[in-house]
């Protein structure tokens, strides 16, 4: 039997932490989704918090991204008037996110030693000269 298999068959069900879910819409943007605790047998379990997750989708220039995020609410009207605010809050997140990945990548490009390339006269790319040979090597770390 593959790891695959033998993954899947031993997925244990945490029946201490189920949640009846429901959603909620306004049909344009702004979904809640509202996660009930309930005990194994389904009845509600009020020692455990209700959790308010919002959900919508953002237009960007390379095509919609999914954003989902938490809401501090006791009820559901509450977490359609936080709604706005977690959105902004979300973004905010995402982009940090970005920026910070960014930075991951480019702390990773080497510049080779030994300063500037044989041959390089300088310009390129807006009509000068263009490094002679196989011009400058980039390595990832």
């Amino acid at each position: 039997m593959s790891k695959e298999s033998t993954a899947t068959t031993e997925l244990d069900v945490d029946t201490e932490n189920l949640y009846r879910e429901e959603t909620f819409t306004d049909l344009r943007a702004a979904s809640v989704r509202r996660l009930t605790p309930v005990n194994p047998d389904g009845s509600p379990d009020s020692e455990r918090e209700t959790m308010f997750i919002g959900d919508t989708t953002l237009m960007t220039q390379v095509g919609p991204m999914p954003v989902q995020f938490g809401i501090e609410a006791e009820t559901l009207e509450q977490a359609f008037k936080k709604f706005p605010e977690g959105v902004k809050g979300a973004i905010e997140r995402l982009n940090e996110r970005a920026k910070e990945m960014a930075r991951e990548e480019a702390s990773r490009i080497v510049v080779p030693q030994g300063g500037v390339p044989p041959g390089f006269t300088g310009g390129g790319g807006h009509g000068g000269p263009m490094p002679s040979g196989g011009g400058g090597k980039i390595m990832l770390k």
